[in-house]
Protein backbone atom coordinates (compact mmCIF):
# COMPACT_ATOMS: atom_id res chain seq x y z
CA UNK A 1 0.00 0.00 0.00
CA UNK A 2 0.92 3.48 -0.46
CA UNK A 3 0.52 5.16 3.15
CA UNK A 4 0.22 8.70 3.01
CA UNK A 5 -0.77 9.35 6.73
CA UNK A 6 -4.09 11.66 7.98
CA UNK A 7 -4.74 13.89 5.46
CA UNK A 8 -7.19 16.80 6.02
CA UNK A 9 -10.93 15.35 3.87
CA UNK A 10 -14.08 18.01 3.52
CA UNK A 11 -17.55 16.63 3.06
CA UNK A 12 -20.37 18.62 2.24
CA UNK A 13 -20.96 19.42 6.34
CA UNK A 14 -17.75 17.97 7.69
CA UNK A 15 -13.88 18.36 8.04
CA UNK A 16 -12.34 15.10 9.17
CA UNK A 17 -8.60 16.24 9.68
CA UNK A 18 -5.80 15.52 12.14
CA UNK A 19 -6.04 15.68 15.91
CA UNK A 20 -4.56 19.92 16.98
CA UNK A 21 -3.71 21.04 20.62
CA UNK A 22 -7.16 22.50 21.56
CA UNK A 23 -9.26 19.04 20.87
CA UNK A 24 -8.57 17.81 24.05
CA UNK A 25 -11.60 19.38 25.94
CA UNK A 26 -14.18 19.16 22.82
CA UNK A 27 -12.83 15.38 22.26
CA UNK A 28 -13.73 14.69 26.45
CA UNK A 29 -16.75 16.52 26.49
CA UNK A 30 -18.21 15.00 23.51
CA UNK A 31 -17.45 11.61 23.50
CA UNK A 32 -14.59 10.53 25.57
CA UNK A 33 -16.29 10.73 29.23
CA UNK A 34 -19.68 9.23 28.25
CA UNK A 35 -20.09 6.32 29.34
CA UNK A 36 -22.93 4.99 26.46
CA UNK A 37 -20.39 6.36 23.67
CA UNK A 38 -17.90 3.90 24.89
CA UNK A 39 -20.22 1.03 26.47
CA UNK A 40 -19.48 -1.21 23.11
CA UNK A 41 -15.91 0.42 22.82
CA UNK A 42 -12.47 -1.32 23.39
CA UNK A 43 -10.95 1.48 25.32
CA UNK A 44 -12.61 2.77 29.16
CA UNK A 45 -14.54 6.10 29.81
CA UNK A 46 -11.89 8.51 30.02
CA UNK A 47 -13.04 10.08 34.31
CA UNK A 48 -10.46 12.38 33.69
CA UNK A 49 -9.60 15.14 31.15
CA UNK A 50 -5.62 14.07 31.82
CA UNK A 51 -6.88 11.03 30.54
CA UNK A 52 -8.20 12.59 26.88
CA UNK A 53 -5.28 15.06 26.77
CA UNK A 54 -2.61 12.12 26.93
CA UNK A 55 -4.48 10.20 24.19
CA UNK A 56 -4.68 13.37 22.08
CA UNK A 57 -0.74 13.65 22.34
CA UNK A 58 0.14 10.19 21.87
CA UNK A 59 -2.24 10.19 18.76
CA UNK A 60 -0.74 13.52 18.01
CA UNK A 61 3.25 12.35 18.20
CA UNK A 62 1.89 9.21 15.13
CA UNK A 63 0.99 11.72 12.71
CA UNK A 64 4.50 11.38 11.54
CA UNK A 65 4.23 8.26 10.60
CA UNK A 66 2.73 7.53 6.94
CA UNK A 67 1.04 4.35 8.43
CA UNK A 68 -0.86 6.05 11.04
CA UNK A 69 -4.54 7.50 10.38
CA UNK A 70 -6.62 9.15 12.98
CA UNK A 71 -9.15 11.47 12.09
CA UNK A 72 -11.37 14.00 14.09
CA UNK A 73 -14.44 14.48 12.72
CA UNK A 74 -15.58 18.40 12.91
CA UNK A 75 -19.20 19.46 11.58
CA UNK A 76 -17.98 22.86 9.71
CA UNK A 77 -20.94 24.48 11.34
CA UNK A 78 -19.46 23.58 14.96
CA UNK A 79 -15.86 24.03 14.38
CA UNK A 80 -14.96 21.02 17.58
CA UNK A 81 -14.69 17.57 17.02
CA UNK A 82 -17.63 15.60 18.23
CA UNK A 83 -16.14 12.07 17.19
CA UNK A 84 -12.86 10.23 15.92
CA UNK A 85 -12.47 7.44 12.85
CA UNK A 86 -9.58 5.89 12.18
CA UNK A 87 -7.75 2.67 10.79
CA UNK A 88 -7.65 0.27 13.96
CA UNK A 89 -5.90 -2.33 12.07
CA UNK A 90 -3.53 -2.99 9.04
CA UNK A 91 -3.27 -6.40 7.10
CA UNK A 92 0.01 -5.32 4.92
CA UNK A 93 -0.10 -8.76 3.54
CA UNK A 94 -3.64 -8.65 1.99
CA UNK A 95 -3.89 -5.07 1.62
CA UNK A 96 -6.21 -4.84 4.32
CA UNK A 97 -7.39 -1.60 6.23
CA UNK A 98 -10.03 -2.05 9.41
CA UNK A 99 -12.44 1.21 9.96
CA UNK A 100 -13.23 1.97 13.94
CA UNK A 101 -15.13 5.30 14.71
CA UNK A 102 -17.42 6.28 17.67
CA UNK A 103 -19.37 9.91 18.04
CA UNK A 104 -20.86 11.68 20.75
CA UNK A 105 -24.32 10.35 21.06
CA UNK A 106 -25.78 14.29 20.25
CA UNK A 107 -25.20 13.18 16.95
CA UNK A 108 -26.36 9.81 16.77
CA UNK A 109 -28.56 8.99 14.01
CA UNK A 110 -27.87 12.19 12.07
CA UNK A 111 -25.86 10.69 8.80
CA UNK A 112 -22.62 11.74 10.55
CA UNK A 113 -20.45 8.98 10.47
CA UNK A 114 -21.99 7.58 7.30
CA UNK A 115 -20.51 10.72 6.05
CA UNK A 116 -17.33 10.66 7.32
CA UNK A 117 -16.71 6.87 6.82
CA UNK A 118 -17.88 7.30 2.98
CA UNK A 119 -15.65 10.24 2.44
CA UNK A 120 -13.03 7.85 3.62
CA UNK A 121 -13.17 5.08 0.79
CA UNK A 122 -12.28 6.84 -2.39
CA UNK A 123 -8.92 8.04 -0.28
CA UNK A 124 -7.95 4.63 1.51
CA UNK A 125 -8.52 2.46 -2.29
CA UNK A 126 -7.56 5.18 -4.72
CA UNK A 127 -4.82 7.01 -2.90
CA UNK A 128 -3.90 4.46 -0.24
CA UNK A 129 -4.53 1.42 -2.59
CA UNK A 130 -6.33 -1.17 0.05
CA UNK A 131 -7.84 -3.51 -1.61
CA UNK A 132 -10.47 -4.67 1.69
CA UNK A 133 -11.92 -2.31 4.06
CA UNK A 134 -13.45 -4.00 6.95
CA UNK A 135 -15.44 -2.75 10.18
CA UNK A 136 -16.57 -4.71 13.10
CA UNK A 137 -19.28 -4.25 16.04
CA UNK A 138 -20.31 -6.28 18.96
CA UNK A 139 -23.93 -7.37 17.86
CA UNK A 140 -25.79 -5.79 20.35
CA UNK A 141 -24.64 -2.18 19.53
CA UNK A 142 -26.94 -2.49 15.57
CA UNK A 143 -26.43 0.64 14.69
CA UNK A 144 -22.89 0.63 14.21
CA UNK A 145 -23.40 -1.98 11.70
CA UNK A 146 -25.90 -0.08 10.72
CA UNK A 147 -23.20 2.58 9.36
CA UNK A 148 -21.32 0.21 7.72
CA UNK A 149 -24.17 -1.24 5.50
CA UNK A 150 -25.25 2.42 4.37
CA UNK A 151 -21.54 2.57 3.27
CA UNK A 152 -21.38 -0.15 1.21
CA UNK A 153 -20.09 -2.80 3.20
CA UNK A 154 -21.21 -6.36 3.39
CA UNK A 155 -22.04 -8.87 6.30
CA UNK A 156 -19.13 -11.14 6.22
CA UNK A 157 -20.56 -12.92 9.94
CA UNK A 158 -20.55 -13.01 13.52
CA UNK A 159 -17.66 -14.26 15.39
CA UNK A 160 -18.96 -15.88 18.70
CA UNK A 161 -16.96 -14.67 21.72
CA UNK A 162 -14.11 -13.65 19.45
CA UNK A 163 -13.98 -10.03 20.58
CA UNK A 164 -13.57 -7.94 24.20
CA UNK A 165 -15.21 -4.75 24.68
CA UNK A 166 -16.49 -2.32 27.41
CA UNK A 167 -19.17 -5.39 28.28
CA UNK A 168 -16.59 -8.23 28.63
CA UNK A 169 -15.93 -10.76 25.65
CA UNK A 170 -18.65 -10.65 23.26
CA UNK A 171 -19.64 -11.76 19.89
CA UNK A 172 -18.09 -9.54 16.92
CA UNK A 173 -20.12 -8.81 13.27
CA UNK A 174 -17.82 -8.71 11.06
CA UNK A 175 -18.22 -6.37 7.90
CA UNK A 176 -16.24 -5.61 4.47
CA UNK A 177 -16.19 -4.12 1.10
CA UNK A 178 -13.59 -5.10 -1.81
CA UNK A 179 -11.98 -2.57 -3.90
CA UNK A 180 -13.60 -3.64 -7.24
CA UNK A 181 -17.07 -3.76 -5.34
CA UNK A 182 -16.06 -0.02 -4.28
CA UNK A 183 -14.78 0.64 -7.62
CA UNK A 184 -18.01 -0.99 -9.49
CA UNK A 185 -20.71 0.65 -7.16
CA UNK A 186 -19.44 3.88 -8.20
CA UNK A 187 -18.98 3.18 -11.78
CA UNK A 188 -21.87 0.28 -12.32
CA UNK A 189 -21.65 0.36 -16.37
CA UNK A 190 -18.25 -0.94 -16.40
Amino acid sequence: MNHQGTKRIETPRLTLRPFAEGDAEAAYKNWCSDPEVTKYLSWPTHTDISITREIRKEWMSHYVEPNFYQWAIVPKDLGQPIGTISVVRIDEDISELEIGYCIGKKWWGKGIMTEAFSALLPFLFGEVGANRITARHDPNNPGSGKVMQKVGLRYEGTLRKADRNNQGIVDVSIYGLLKEDFEHSAHPEG
